[in-house]
């Protein structure tokens, strides 16, 4: 498969955050509210097109959860891109809600696919355990947990999920999709503010895997389960019922991590192989 851009036509990249509160999740459904479709509609208006674009997103966000350093592109006749390259970003600041804004339009470089020439995604979940709660300005974005808990003890149990796994206890399986993901950090750190953050990146995601997981850590950093526990669910390689997915709002897509332009396409190429670990089997991606 092929990121070729058909002749006449420029690929456009679009850096944008969104606050996912009031979204039913990034991806376009009927009679629902999304990022998605907000951008489309928003897009085919300033730029004047018989018909929307269609966006391909760095990843698909659930609802609720919010990001701050989304990428997604589109591909539109060079024409039009020329006569509105310029004036894009102000006028999408005009026609989109106040709950999602794009911040940078560029021209992608060649073999640019927004979601398979990423290299890692990285999000932050952010929850506090202060006895009197989340601070109200803060609460559409932190999750208030109502045990103490141990940041040590939370970055002894992570440790033991670093690297290639297949990662099918912590996911939503999904029909012909791999599990197998590189978890490449983990951590978690108590702020000033007595909020505590966890950095999850890895180069890609499965479906409910980042709140999952901090389900798991957060059992652990209240004493319920032991620091080896995440490791053995990991291990066992089925949902455990004691796992549970936390709540969307604490959740937020930091950051999106390409290589350099060179590398693009050949990225692209190998992020749709066949994955499997040594010894087992994989989906496609």
């Amino acid at each position: 498969m092929s990121d070729d851009v058909e002749p006449g036509f420029v690929r456009v990249r679009l850096d944008l955050s969104y606050d996912g509160k009031d979204f039913s999740g990034w991806a376009k459904q009927r009679e629902r509210r999304t990022v998605q479709g907000e951008l489309e509609s928003a897009l085919q208006t300033v730029m004047r097109l018989p018909e929307p674009v269609s966006l391909t997103v760095a990843g698909r966000t659930d609802s609720g959860v919010h990001a701050r350093g989304q990428v997604a592109q589109f591909d539109v006749a060079a024409d039009v891109w020329e006569e509105h390259r310029e004036k894009l970003p102000r006028r999408l600041a005009g026609r989109l809600p106040h709950d999602v804004r794009v911040w940078r339009v560029t021209e992608a470089p060649a073999g640019f696919n927004a979601r398979f020439s990423a290299i890692w995604r990285r999000y932050a979940y952010r929850v506090t355990d202060h006895v009197g709660g989340v601070d109200p300005l803060l609460r559409g974005h932190v999750l208030w947990h109502d045990w103490p808990l141990d940041v040590d003890a939370m970055n002894a149990a992570a440790e033991r999920l670093l690297g290639e796994h297949d990662f099918a206890a912590y996911c939503k399986k999904r029909e012909g999709a791999t599990t197998i993901r590189t978890l490449q950090k983990l951590s978690w750190e108590r702020g000033a503010d007595g909020i505590i953050t966890a950095t999850v990146r890895a180069d890609a995601f499965c479906h409910n895997m980042v709140r999952s997981l901090v389900g798991a850590m957060l059992f652990v950093g209240d004493g319920h389960r032991p620091v080896e526990w995440p490791g053995k669910v990991l291990g066992a390689g089925v949902r455990d019922s004691a796992v549970h997915v936390v709540r969307p709002h604490g959740l937020t897509l930091e950051e999106v991590g390409y290589p350099a332009d060179e590398l693009l396409a050949a990225r692209s190429r190998e992020a749709r192989n066949m994955r499997s670990l040594p010894g087992g089997s994989g989906g496609c991606c």
